[in-house]
């Protein structure tokens, strides 16, 4: 074997375990422990794994061997030793191409990957977001038109679907420039094609057995359609804003959107970066961001609605520092302590990422264990963060806890819900500027009366692109 890489080792050096020796559930021939897990609740079943085997296991995905890593220190060494230490599993970009897709920034790995980084960071800088602020406002306004109809009728909100249009006409108007209004107007036809591919990449990635390469189901043949429509779309989007750019060339200098800031450093000199890798990423936009900023903000109101006297002092900062929708500047979002301590709190308890699983690249150690090259590393990204050790009274919606108030005790470090290091998500100022924006106009707007789940309990986690709460209705009413 190769020299070791010891970035990860512990400082007094003691014999490397090997991960067929660490403890784990008792696993099958052929199938592993795959008959013991779920995908829709898969994270679930590997927490409970960490629970009763400890923060280092084994476990065989089929006959995959995998380390499961739930220490935070471990996971974080992991995530900062990417991309040269580790990627993404190849199994997601060989998923990724079977469905015809571009990787973009999201799968992409080595030269790749920081070729696409200069130019997707130039578009989502908090500069280029922050020159967007007005556009985001009048989607807020919008969501706030079809809430204040839902009120006085006395109508049940659907939180997920409500939310992913907010989303959606966001993340399309900032990434293409051009008007997407599906609050007010109805479906549009790229959030068609996204509702149907994103639990198909869910589904292929975490199969154990990759059948659709022997046989197409009709929800393949579908996916197929689906897939190539938007390809097909986000193309002509491409196409479009290059017409654009050629016709003005100021747009150039002074993008006005992120498709067009993405082009423009595309065709700098030595970028390494073609139309394919710029429509990638506009891809891995939408599907990345409707997904999952929807599903924190969902968890966050059902998380505020369930302690009152957090969700009236988020009110009262909302209606003191920022109470009027209309009139949202990004000074006042900015100074949203409480809210954005909110939702710091409701991404601790209820991450949408909740694992994360990586490929090593090369040998290495990660704690005391030997890591060989090829090896599938499943990040547990929910473990430490709903521990005493870490959080004092962890199970608990503490918002003061990320706030000067909260004390020393909390180590904040361990909750890494954009990742940690290079690979840090780039949208991660826009998510939280979306997520305060729409908590803004509702605490401003409206009285929650009401959040409810299928069955009256608490809210169940469903596992598919993302961790989403299952069935939440929202009932408001106008402020008295």
């Amino acid at each position: 074997m190769p020299p070791l890489d010891h970035a990860a080792a512990p400082a007094i050096a003691r014999p490397l375990r090997q991960i067929r020796r660490l403890p784990g559930p008792f696993a099958l021939p052929i199938v592993g422990n795959s008959l013991q897990i779920k995908l829709t609740r898969i994270h679930r079943d590997v927490e409970e794994w960490v629970q009763r085997y400890g923060p280092f296991m084994r476990a065989w995905f089929g006959r995959t061997l995998v380390l499961v890593v739930a220490d935070s220190e471990a996971v974080g060494a992991v995530l900062r030793d990417r991309p040269d230490g580790f990627r993404r599993p190849l199994s997601s970009s060989v998923v990724s191409d079977e469905m015809g897709g571009v990787p973009g920034l999201f799968l992409a790995e080595g030269t790749e990957w920081r070729n696409q980084r200069r130019m997707v960071m130039a578009g989502m800088a908090p500069g280029a977001i922050k020159a967007y602020f007005p556009a985001l406002v009048t989607v807020a306004q919008r969501l706030q038109r079809r809430w204040h109809l839902a009120a006085t009728q006395g109508q049940a909100i659907d939180l997920d679907g409500d939310l992913k249009r907010y989303t959606v006409d966001i993340i399309a108007g900032l990434a293409f420039g051009t008007e997407v209004n599906t609050l007010e107007s109805g479906e549009d036809v790229i959030q068609r094609h996204m509702d149907d591919i994103l639990p198909a990449v869910a589904r292929r990635s975490l199969s154990m057995f990759p059948y659709w390469r022997y046989v197409k189901l009709p929800v393949d043949r579908r996916l197929d359609r689906d897939v190539a429509a938007l390809s097909a779309a986000v193309a002509g989007l491409v196409q479009q804003a290059r017409t654009r750019m050629a016709h003005d060339p100021a747009r150039r200098e002074r993008p006005p959107n992120l498709l067009e800031a993405m082009i423009a450093a595309a065709d700098l000199e030595g970028s390494g970066v073609s139309d394919r890798n710029v429509a990638g990423n506009v891809l891995t936009m939408l599907l990345a961001g409707e997904d999952t900023t929807a599903n924190t903000v969902s968890w966050m109101i059902y998380l505020l609605q369930r302690h009152p006297h957090t969700l009236a002092r988020a009110r009262e900062e909302v209606r003191r520092v920022a109470p009027d929708a209309a009139r949202f500047t990004i000074e006042q979002m900015d100074s949203l302590d409480y809210l954005g301590a909110c939702a710091s709190e409701a991404m601790r308890l209820k991450p949408v990422a909740p694992f994360l699983p990586v490929e090593a690249l090369r040998d290495t150690v990660i704690g005391d264990i030997a890591v060989p090259a090829g090896t599938l590393v499943w990040c547990v990204m929910r473990h430490d963060t709903v521990s005493d050790a870490h959080f004092p009274d962890a199970q608990a919606f503490q918002p003061e806890r990320w706030l000067a108030e909260g004390g020393e005790a909390n180590n904040k470090r361990a909750s890494m819900p954009f990742g940690a290091g290079l690979r840090t998500c780039p949208g991660r100022y826009l998510a939280l500027l979306e997520i305060k924006i729409a908590m803004a106009m509702l605490l401003g707007s409206f009285d929650i009366a009401g959040v409810d789940t299928p069955d009256g309990g608490e809210a169940q986690e469903l596992m598919g692109f993302v961790m989403s709460p299952i069935g939440l209705t929202m009932r408001l009413a106008r402020p008295q």
